[in-house]
């Protein structure tokens, strides 16, 4: 089922005014989407306490593992909430397992809750309303319980603030985003190639903002050759998304900025076989190569898929976007047209041949927006319908496909990523205390078993620059830029790395997952629950956490699991759980 933007499937009925609560959980949808570009590949969430008009609290959900939007809302409120109307962009999830998000509410004697869409996810829709409800609170969903014209333009900006994640899970590949800057009759630069610069400098920071929200940019090797590119989000918010080159040949420069992965990883796809001494120059550059048997947008845009990726930015010339659309895997358009004129028959547009021949076949945007950015006018819109179903979590069948010796018919397999399904509580990224021995005998609390996994792959290195390395990660906010901190200073001072990667997970990760389950009981349950089945993290590409099976029994967080499960099975303090779930 997919709806365009501004049709609701159901009847429009307008029972009362309802411009203070649209403007309500409008404000909800806009504090949502700060978290964009920090939350990959989860929902974006946002809360707004209100009496009448009177807005006494807020809070979004800054990155998984951090404390949920209607808990914040409810300690800036206070006292003041009793009483009080809640308004949430989308119905809250349960990564704590205690349904935190719904319980503060009710603590806090909120009075009704006003929902703008439910959660997309299918073992959460509907959850956290039947409990708001159970729990004596008045539960409102646009579309259903509230219908009119303002109601659907509130509920507009809840679809709009999650739709990469309803894109993704409709077409199976990244949302995808392409974006040019043309002259007025059409050019995205000069008949020589000159091409700096077309749009303003208003403009240009809006691409950096495009940057940091998106989790990879993918240009071609025309671009690299032509405009040697660094692609960073400097002046953005979020964090600097990888690099993606897409070239059937390598016809490639050896130098170039892109080729400098200090501080962002940048990926080559090609095709099978192409020019492997140059392969090599790349690989001894930290840049990773990926070969396609046929290079083509949508196979790569499956193997980003399969990485976890949510939004991909398309910043390539005409060469490489017409295909990318033919292929169907563009979601939404941002052409930045300035008020210049460059003519030229040699000139480049912003989009290769596709084939029509007929104006009736031209694509028609939906749902276009008009802005004037400095001199220019930026035009946005969507080539595909909103979709509105519910993401699926990949089943056995799918990651059989993706690893041929996974079979289907072995030991059940429990997959999770992180903590956006019913066994994220397992995930490093879960919203878990982690409390360890020190190297001084004591013990220190970690925000999340990320951020200990992290720093602790420079812990015991006799270096000044480690141990700095060590507060930087452990201070970050959430797991995800734990990762991304850690992963960063892996690269770029390999030195200091105490152990690799793999030996690392082996080596600690299972007194790791001891140290989570002590303090949290919840991360115990689903283990027990389901102890004659393989946990195991759905992301792909991973030799740690992901399917590709490098160690026996899938990867090396299967395989803490397991040993981690027998060892909790041979304590007598879960005999009698065991027994009960057992027998």
């Amino acid at each position: 089922m997919v709806f365009s933007l501004g049709v609701l499937s159901a009847p429009i009925v307008c029972r009362s005014d309802h411009s203070l609560e649209a403007g309500h959980i409008r404000r909800a949808a806009e504090i949502a989407d700060k978290s964009t570009g920090f939350t990959s590949p989860h929902p974006n969430f946002g809360c707004v306490i209100a009496m009448g008009g009177n807005v006494i609290g807020e809070g979004y959900l800054y990155a998984q593992g951090t404390k949920c939007a209607e808990l914040q809302a409810v300690e800036a409120g206070r006292d003041m909430c009793k009483g009080a109307s809640a308004y949430i962009n989308m119905e809250p999830g349960d990564c704590h397992g205690d349904q935190t998000a719904v319980s503060a509410l009710v603590k806090a004697g909120i009075s009704r809750v006003v929902v703008g869409i439910r959660n997309p996810l299918p073992h959460l829709r509907g959850n956290a309303i039947r409990s708001l409800r159970s729990g004596g609170v008045q539960v409102d969903v646009l579309g259903e319980d509230l219908q009119s014209k303002m109601i659907e333009e509130a509920l507009k900006s809840c679809v709009l603030v999650n739709a990469p994640l309803l894109y993704r899970a409709a077409s199976r590949v990244p949302f995808s985003v392409l974006k040019f800057a043309m002259t007025l009759d059409g050019k995205i630069a000069a008949s020589s190639g000159h091409a700096s610069w077309i749009s303003s400098k208003q403009s240009r920071n809006r691409v950096f903002e495009l940057r940091g929200r998106s989790d990879a940019i993918i240009v071609g090797g025309n671009t690299v050759r032509r405009d040697d590119p660094r692609l960073t989000a400097r002046h953005g918010g979020g964090h600097v998304p990888m690099r993606i080159v897409m070239s059937q040949t390598l016809n490639l420069p050896e130098v170039a900025n892109l080729w400098d992965v200090s501080d962002v990883r940048t990926i080559v796809a090609t095709q099978r076989g192409a020019r492997k001494s140059f392969q090599k120059l790349l690989a001894s550059k930290g840049v990773e190569v990926v070969e396609f048997d046929i290079l083509n947008p949508r196979d790569v845009m499956g193997y980003l898929y399969d990485r976890g990726c949510l939004s991909i930015l398309w910043e390539c010339g005409g060469t490489l976007a017409a295909p990318a659309i033919s292929s169907g895997i563009i979601h939404q358009v941002f052409a930045f047209v300035a008020p210049k004129i460059i003519g030229g028959e040699n000139a480049p547009s912003p989009v290769g041949e596709l084939g029509m021949v007929e104006m009736t076949q031209a694509l028609d945007l939906i749902d276009v927006s008009y802005e004037q950015i400095g001199p220019d006018m930026l035009i946005s819109g969507f080539l595909h319908p909103i979709p509105d179903l519910n993401p699926i979590i990949p089943s056995v069948n799918e990651t059989s496909a993706i690893d041929p010796t996974v079979a289907p018919y072995e030991a059940n397999i429990i997959f999770f990523y992180k903590t956006w399904d019913p066994y994220g509580a397992m995930s490093n990224f879960s919203p878990h205390l982690l409390r360890m021995p020190d190297e001084n005998g004591g013990y220190v609390t970690w925000p999340s078993v990320e951020h200990y996994y992290q720093a602790h792959k420079f812990v015991g290195v006799n270096d000044p620059l480690a141990k700095d390395y060590v507060e930087q990660i452990k201070s970050t906010k959430s797991p995800e830029e734990a990762a991304r901190l850690g992963r960063t200073r892996q690269r770029q001072r390999p030195d200091l790395v105490c152990l690799s990667e793999l030996m690392i997970g082996l080596k600690m990760h299972i007194s790791i997952l001891e140290g989570k389950m002590v303090i949290e009981d919840y991360t115990t349950s689903p283990l027990l629950t389901y102890w004659a089945s393989r946990p195991s993290c759905a992301k792909a590409h991973d030799p740690f956490g992901g399917i590709s099976r490098l160690l026996k029994n899938l990867n090396c967080i299967n395989e803490s699991l397991s040993l981690l499960l027998h060892s909790i099975m041979r304590n007598v303090k879960y005999s009698a759980e065991l027994k009960s779930i057992c027998y």
